[in-house]
């Protein structure tokens, strides 16, 4: 009877302290947006599983590729996407047209144009005879996606030498991987090109530049992450953990002395030799990326002035209001 007791009271005891352990909440899915790697890191960035201390802990994420950042504008709104990588263009007719005003500039994706560094080009077949901007008239142009960086660019350049879509020109979208076809078999007579398919092509011989990306806005935060602020605001510490990862990940990719495994890594992700990369990737001859995640805010506040000033946008945007730098600012103390 006694042994029988005793076997009872250890079954409460187990009982009890099932009772009483906490659940353990299952890991925040985050869910990123992004178009091409290297132009956009995150993919590689998270999995590269050894610099990550809170990923399958506190989070885990979820990537889903877009032709560009004007279609991420859609996926935020309609909550398919909880951080995407936007470009000025597309972040002032996410505010203008979707008035997604709760939108929060997070970190830094790229740069394009810093000192030193790449800029985006806009090219024609080495062999064509479009010399100049006015020479575009009655072309067919391609673009990644109508409503992001490339496209607003293009357009801007093109309205400062009188031309104007529709009128004098016609603009189709196509996939980066695309374009070099595209423009070999003359169905468009100028495309926009990113690293590392510009870098190829010009290795080849194949493309001569006619204008970059900084000839049009001078230096331009590219590509910046947002995130509502309702997702920040009911997610901080988990947030928090993510940039603590993204940062020291980031900065593991940038080192000179991981250079070349990074490359490898890249290589691998998108099935391309690694030759593809080598040549520029993580040196001065790509984009600059802030080793921080800091995004250049008067950099982009100029940006938005000068989409403003084109007629792109009919309302100011004051960057500094949608800017919430306090989670790379914590990741930066957390990784001292």
């Amino acid at each position: 009877m006694a042994a029988r007791l005793r076997s009872i009271g250890a079954l409460l005891t187990l009982v009890s302290l099932a009772v009483a352990r906490p659940v353990m909440a299952e890991p925040l899915k985050i869910r990123i947006a992004w178009t091409t790697v290297p132009g956009q890191l995150t993919p590689v960035l998270f999995a590269k599983t050894d610099q990550l201390r809170h990923a399958g802990r506190s989070y885990v994420v979820e990537h889903s590729r877009f032709a560009g950042s004007g279609p991420m504008v859609t996926a935020l709104a309609t909550d398919a996407v909880d951080l995407a990588p936007l470009a000025p263009s597309s972040f002032g007719l996410a505010l203008q047209n979707a008035r997604l005003r709760d939108m929060r500039i997070v970190s830094d994706d790229y740069q394009d144009g810093a000192a030193g560094h790449y800029s985006n080009e806009f090219l024609v077949r080495a062999d064509s005879p479009l010399r100049t901007i006015e020479d575009l008239k009655g072309k067919i142009l391609a673009v990644n996606g109508i409503g992001g960086g490339s496209d607003s660019a293009l357009r801007a350049m093109l309205r400062r030498h009188g031309l104007e879509d529709r009128r004098d020109y016609a603009i189709v979208e196509a996939n980066f991987a695309n374009m070099a076809a595209m423009l070999e078999e003359r169905k468009v007579d100028l495309i926009s090109q990113v690293l590392p398919f510009s870098y190829n092509l010009h290795r080849e011989g194949r493309v001569r530049t006619l204008f970059t990306m900084h000839d049009v806005f001078g230096t331009t935060q590219s590509l910046f992450n947002v995130v509502r602020a309702d997702f920040i605001e009911k997610n901080k510490r988990v947030v928090a953990d993510f940039f603590e990862d993204y940062v020291r990940a980031l900065r593991w990719f940038l080192d000179p002395e991981h250079r070349d495994e990074a490359v490898q890594i890249v290589a691998q992700f998108n099935q391309r030799p690694a030759a593809t990369f080598a040549g520029y990737l993580f040196t001065n001859e790509d984009v600059y990326r802030d080793r921080d995640g800091r995004p250049n805010l008067e950099a982009l506040q100029n940006n938005m002035r000068q989409q403003k000033d084109l007629g792109f946008l009919a309302i100011d945007v004051n960057v500094a209001a949608y800017a919430d730098l306090s989670f790379i600012e914590e990741a930066a103390k957390r990784l001292r």
